[in-house]
């Protein structure tokens, strides 16, 4: 698995004006991006999403349903991509409102290309590292799996700052019980320190309140 290769990053335009689209996609691919464009919101929803790093180009004033309507929708359906908005019509508060939810830029037309392939590149930059922050939880979670029960619990205390003699006389073990099982979570979970245990339990959200 490992040593493979990123999948290609993909930027998406949503754009009912037909010039616009293919002006940005002769200046995406010009820097060796892949770009899909559509002309509206409901035609991108149909599209499978890939398995790589995605940047979505959005123009404020769309067919239908609004640039900042489709941003929420993309919320509340869990689909997580950056998105650079443009738009003819900015005003102060729809900026406002775009940014707060979660948008990389917000471009008045007629923009400069530099301006757009950079906030482009910040949009990739930052789903490739939601991209591996996802995939670290999910290796974290699968070596927290291979944990006993026991040890899952030992770990939790552990990592709530109990000592090894107050979290025997919880569980009602000998100390020695406590200190084998507190090793063997710390050589499968891979842990250097307890911080860094503490690091892992607080990712995992198995930190005991302390």
């Amino acid at each position: 698995m490992n040593g493979r290769p990123e999948p290609q990053p993909l930027v998406f335009v949503i754009d009912d004006d037909a010039s616009l689209r293919e002006a940005l996609s002769s200046l995406f691919r010009s820097v060796g991006l892949q770009v899909k464009t559509f002309a509206s919101a409901s035609e991108f929803l149909s599209f499978k999403m890939p398995d790589g790093p995605t940047c979505l180009v959005l123009d404020v004033r769309l067919p239908g349903l609004s640039g900042l309507d489709f941003q929420a929708e993309l919320a509340k359906a869990h689909i997580d991509i950056p998105i650079v908005f443009m738009t003819g019509h900015g005003d102060i508060p729809m900026t406002v409102r775009a940014m707060k939810a979660g948008a990389v830029e917000f471009l008045p037309k007629p923009f400069r290309d530099q301006d757009m392939l950079d906030a482009v590149q910040i949009g990739l930059e930052r789903d490739r590292s939601r991209r591996k922050n996802a995939d670290d939880a999910a290796k974290l979670k699968a070596i927290f799996d291979t944990l006993t029960s026991r040890e899952q619990e030992i770990m939790g205390l552990v990592t709530a700052g109990l000592m090894n003699k107050q979290i025997a006389g919880e569980l009602g073990v000998s100390e020695i019980t406590v200190k084998v099982h507190r090793g063997n979570v710390m050589r499968k979970m891979g842990a250097k320190s307890l911080a860094d245990l503490v690091r892992m339990a607080d990712a995992l959200g198995v930190r005991r309140g302390a």
